[in-house]
């Protein structure tokens, strides 16, 4: 056995250190990838707790009359894939037999100076109890919503400013008491109502029976039997009846893994990536978010929710500093 020189030593240190060196260098071709998914993991999870901070507690009128309403079912709001697929023409007939359980869609987009969450809410069935009309008013597929203005102001989700709400093919805006914003291109349609839940003042919004189309409460609102629905991020309820004023509807991102923005291209749900609805009844039909347009204003087709920033500084004046610049805008492509 040779010696333990001083030369055998320094070389002994040095593979001790190498082989340090190395364990510590082993974990850090993960670390960036990890670090990038828990960044967007953070993301989405603060735009999902935002989106439920405003979403809207939501009357909706029910009609137990006419064959075509399955007795108020026609009116619960419902899931788009409900029946366990993205096709969009076996909803009208899959609704007899499938349970609609409350849901609503969100998305959210940013800019320096505003969060706007857009929401949306499905039904299988646009229908009437005109039987003479049944080729003129009805349609499959039904989608309608709003897009809630919301001011950063430094606390964790701002100030709700307005809203604007798609009613068939035309757009209606209203404002809480106290808000600064003013009509400028577009009036203002009313008063938005507010109301407690969850430790927080919410939105109220109420569709109308068979058709759904959406404004603030009680510019709509429940005429007999009706149901109203809370928000949840976990939970989807079906009614116990058409007359239920307690049930929950779960909010689902339009961006989440093969959900709604990644079936634009499903030809099964989607005339064309442009967001129409296919059907296989009725003579109408319905849009996505980024699809949604009022003809008589100045933003174009889809542009509610694609660009909002554009949509708001038309429809309001008013609004202090505002950001026309995005900094996340999925339907553009802009990520955080």
């Amino acid at each position: 056995m040779k010696p333990f020189t001083p030369k055998l030593a320094l070389l002994a240190t040095g593979l001790a250190l190498s082989w340090l060196t190395g364990c510590e260098k082993a974990p850090l071709p993960e670390a960036a990838p990890r670090t990038a998914a828990h960044a967007a993991d953070a993301t989405a999870a603060f735009k999902a707790g935002l989106a439920l901070r405003w979403a809207p507690i939501h009357y909706q009128d029910t009609d137990v009359t006419g064959a075509h309403g399955l007795s108020g079912k026609a009116d619960y709001l419902a899931a788009i894939n409900f029946d366990n697929d993205w096709s969009g023409t076996n909803n009208w007939n899959n609704l007899a037999t499938a349970a609609a359980t409350g849901h609503g869609y969100y998305s959210v987009v940013e800019t320096g100076t505003h969060w706007f969450i857009t929401y949306a809410f499905f039904h299988p069935r646009d229908w009437t109890d005109n039987v003479l009309a049944y080729n003129l008013d009805e349609h499959e597929n039904d989608l309608e919503g709003l897009l809630a203005v919301v001011k950063k102001d430094g606390s964790t989700y701002g100030t709700l400013q307005g809203i604007v709400t798609v009613a068939h093919s035309d757009f209606y805006s209203f404002v809480p008491a106290g808000s600064p914003l003013q009509a400028n291109q577009e009036d203002i349609d009313g008063t938005l109502t507010l109301e407690s839940f969850g430790g927080g003042l919410h939105p109220v919004t109420a569709q109308e029976a068979k058709g759904h189309g959406l404004k603030a409460f009680p510019y709509y609102k429940i005429n007999g039997d009706g149901l109203k629905y809370f928000p949840s991020a976990t939970t989807a309820e079906a009614p116990a009846s058409a007359d239920d004023r307690d049930v929950q509807y779960r909010l689902v991102d339009i961006f989440e893994p093969n959900g709604l923005w990644d079936q634009r291209f499903n030809s099964a749900l989607f005339t064309s990536a442009e967001g129409s609805f296919v059907k296989s009844r009725g003579n109408g039909g319905a849009n996505a978010p980024w699809a949604w347009d009022d003809g008589n204003d100045v933003p174009g087709r889809g542009e509610l929710a694609t660009d909002p920033a554009k949509l708001v500084n038309s429809y309001f004046k008013n609004l202090g500093a505002f950001d026309l610049t995005y900094v996340d805008n999925q339907y553009k492509g802009i990520s955080r």
